[in-house]
């Protein structure tokens, strides 16, 4: 009896999605779920018909695939995929290959990776961005783990990924857990831009007095220019939905408490361990946290009167501002994140190659840009750039726009609206541009207090003054 040429394991709208478009491209899927409830309503209705067989338990399941034997895990991070890994290890054989598609941490997938490794079964982790519609209809595939198992899977991401200019947004990031991490660090991106997003909306509905549908007919325009991308389009989409029940923007009647699963605060942490300074990306986890502290903003908001400097402000003049803002914004965001993965490359030795991050970021992705395109032509010419802001064509994008930049900063600031991610991209770029930082004095301050020595400018080697 003929078997299958992939299995699928989770059945929650991401796995059933990916299920379904993988068997669209003309394979043959199994599918198995810990609850079998889910497997049965899934085959009675959105896999009926299709070319996939369903399976309750993971024995049958594994012995119905094709040798070897391809398997995806769609389940939660974190101790779910330890115990499907420890069930189907009873089953699996050398050469066989299970794929981790969810948000696991990268060092988790390098202790699988060595687990399975022992005993000859292949593991990788990879990246699977575009959210349920993306699983559908194709989503972006960062993958990562054995050259060996790559190939095996490759026909099958190469032909379920998005498509951009006829190429799939497919790479193959390096060993290890080179797609995770990538994954995570886009994840990270995606914090930053959507933390920008809402600040700009924010000031235009406390500055402006602009309603949900003004704002969203602004973005909409914004969007069919640099600003291009998957996050600003749905921003806009967002902002028109009307509430069935008061009539009001949906938007206006969700809590103001963002949620979040990780990854971004990953992105924050291992920067931190790894020296990267990418503070427009930990601006956007810390805004998180701190907007999860509702009840203690509330009773701020009653006792903490604050001074605004509101003056008269010309509202072309500040969504003019605010435009280029949010552009430099996402600018910077890619530009720490893109640092963040060279410098991670080099020491967990992935040889990740950045122009292909970008070019596979250009579709499917929830970061999807179209400045993406620029990226991708800076890492053409200049394959090992440690910082976009190094290059002079990326760096002219942000100098051309930084007057209005400033301008829009500086409003927000004298009217007592926070906009953390937007400042401290500005900030970001004003120290990276600086010759000079006032690092000095700390290094002075460290060395009196505990005497941690410092270098000079004028002579080589390390000093220690005796201050007092």
């Amino acid at each position: 009896m003929q078997g299958s040429d992939v299995g699928l394991i989770g059945l929650a709208t991401m796995g059933a999605n990916l299920a379904l478009n993988i068997e669209d491209k003309g394979f043959v899927v199994s599918v198995y779920n810990r609850t079998a409830d889910k497997t049965k309503a899934f085959m009675e209705h959105r896999a009926k018909g299709k070319n996939i067989s369903a399976h309750f338990s993971l024995e049958d399941f594994v012995k119905y695939l094709n040798k070897p034997r391809r398997i995806i895990l769609m389940v939660k991070a974190g101790e779910a995929v330890d115990e499907f890994l420890n069930q189907l290890m009873v089953w699996l054989e050398p050469g066989d290959v299970v794929v981790d598609g969810g948000n696991s941490h990268f060092k988790d997938t390098e202790r699988r990776m060595k687990k399975l490794g022992e005993r000859g079964v292949h593991f990788m982790g990879v990246g699977i961005s575009g959210g349920e519609e993306g699983a559908l209809k194709g989503p972006c595939i960062m993958a990562g783990g054995p050259p060996e198992a790559e190939e095996l899977m490759r026909p099958i991401f190469v032909k379920i990924a998005a498509k951009v200019e006829g190429e799939a947004c497919y790479g193959y990031m390096g060993p290890g857990g080179a797609g995770h991490f990538v994954k995570m660090v886009h994840n990270g991106i995606e914090y930053a831009i959507m933390q920008a997003i809402a600040e700009v909306y924010d000031t235009f509905m406390t500055l402006l007095g602009l309603d949900a549908t003004s704002i969203s007919k602004i973005f909409a325009d914004w969007n069919a220019g640099e600003l291009n991308s998957f996050l600003l389009e749905i921003a806009s989409g967002v902002l028109t939905k009307v509430d069935e029940e008061t009539k009001m923007p949906l938007v206006e009647l969700i809590l103001d408490k963002a949620g979040q699963k990780g990854t971004g605060k990953w992105t924050s942490q291992t920067a931190m361990d790894l020296g990267v300074p990418i503070p427009t990306i930990d601006a956007a986890v810390s805004a998180r946290n701190l907007s999860s502290l509702k009840e203690e903003r509330v009773t701020a908001s009653k006792i903490i009167k604050y001074a605004a400097d509101v003056r008269h402000v010309d509202k072309p003049s500040l969504i003019n501002a605010a435009r280029s803002s949010l552009y430099c914004t996402m600018l910077i965001a890619f530009a720490q994140g893109m640092s963040l993965i060279f410098t991670a490359s080099k020491e967990f030795g992935y040889a990740t190659k950045l122009g292909d991050v970008a070019k596979i970021w250009r579709g499917g992705c929830i970061i999807r840009a179209r400045l993406l395109n620029m990226i991708m032509d800076v890492y053409s010419r200049r394959p090992n750039l440690t910082n976009l802001l190094l290059d002079s064509s990326y760096a002219k994008e942000l100098c051309d726009r930084q007057v209005e930049w400033r301008s829009f900063v500086s409003t927000a600031k004298l009217s007592g609206i926070p906009c953390p991610a937007i400042t401290s991209a500005l900030d970001y770029f004003d120290s990276f541009r600086r010759e000079r930082l006032p690092a000095n004095l700390i290094q002075a301050l460290r060395d009196r207090f505990g005497a941690h020595g410092y270098e000079r400018i004028d002579k080589p080697g390390t000093f220690h003054t005796e201050w007092v």
